[in-house]
């Protein structure tokens, strides 16, 4: 699994062969410079997810649930979910929390939406956490979040994605559960990884956690071309007599 946001970017992803397309709240950090995923809308996001869907032939693409817009009510949660399946043609959402949310959870679902669940760090709780460290390092926290993992796959969630969390706890949570994990910072023994391609790609050079590994480095090459192209458009190189009509 990979993020997309754009039209472009979605439509490589999916002629590579990547067989999850995330659209995810990180949208709100690579795309609309942000400092948090808590400032990206429903409207937001539904716009990217547009983007991506007419891009995509074959991947499965899934549109995280924004800050706020499903905490609050059942109703809410549903409605919102709603809007995201109707207006961008995405196959699924994907929404952070275990116990806490699962009334809103179990209402998407039972409303025929097909929900990934997301445990671990919540990036949307990062007030409430404080930093974006590593999370269920004790054994309170771990267990709750083997229960959580239980609870969301009976509640009927399709896949769960574990974010930075100790790659043992990963272990036991996807060999206690029955539906595919996707491990973000979460070691090796999940059933799927994901990284937002804009860092894997090196376009995003300022976040470099331990569990990313970069597979281009695009900032550096892209920045290289266009200086090449002023440099032309300076010297009148460009456009030269084959380039004009």
């Amino acid at each position: 699994m990979l993020t997309s946001y754009d039209f472009s970017m979605a439509s490589i992803v999916d002629k590579a062969g990547v067989d999850v397309i995330l659209v995810g709240d990180s949208a709100a950090n690579v795309m609309a410079g942000y400092p948090t995923t808590l400032l990206i809308t429903l409207d937001q996001m539904i716009y990217h997810a547009q983007c991506v869907v007419r891009a995509v032939s074959r991947a499965h693409v899934v549109v995280d649930m924004p800050f706020g817009y499903y905490e609050s009510s059942e109703a809410d949660a549903v409605r919102s979910a709603a809007r995201i399946m109707k207006e961008s043609g995405a196959d699924s959402i994907k929404i952070e929390g275990g116990e806490e949310v699962l009334p809103s959870i179990q209402k998407i679902i039972n409303a025929g939406i097909p929900v990934m669940g997301h445990l671990g760090l919540m990036p949307q709780s990062v007030n409430q956490y404080g930093s974006y460290a590593l999370r269920a390092k004790d054994d309170k926290e771990a267990q709750k979040l083997i229960e959580d993992a239980k609870k969301l796959e009976a509640a009927g969630c399709y896949a769960l994605v574990l974010e930075k969390i100790p790659a043992e706890l990963a272990k036991k949570v996807t060999e206690s559960i029955s539906i595919p994990t996707i491990g973000i910072g979460a070691g090796g023994a999940t059933d799927g990884q994901v990284l937002v391609v804009h860092d894997m790609l090196g376009i995003n050079k300022g976040f470099s956690p331990k569990f990313l590994r970069r597979y281009a480095n695009l900032a550096d090459e892209m920045t290289e071309a266009i200086q090449h192209y002023i440099s032309d458009v300076q010297s009148g190189d460009f456009p030269n007599e084959n380039e004009q009509y």
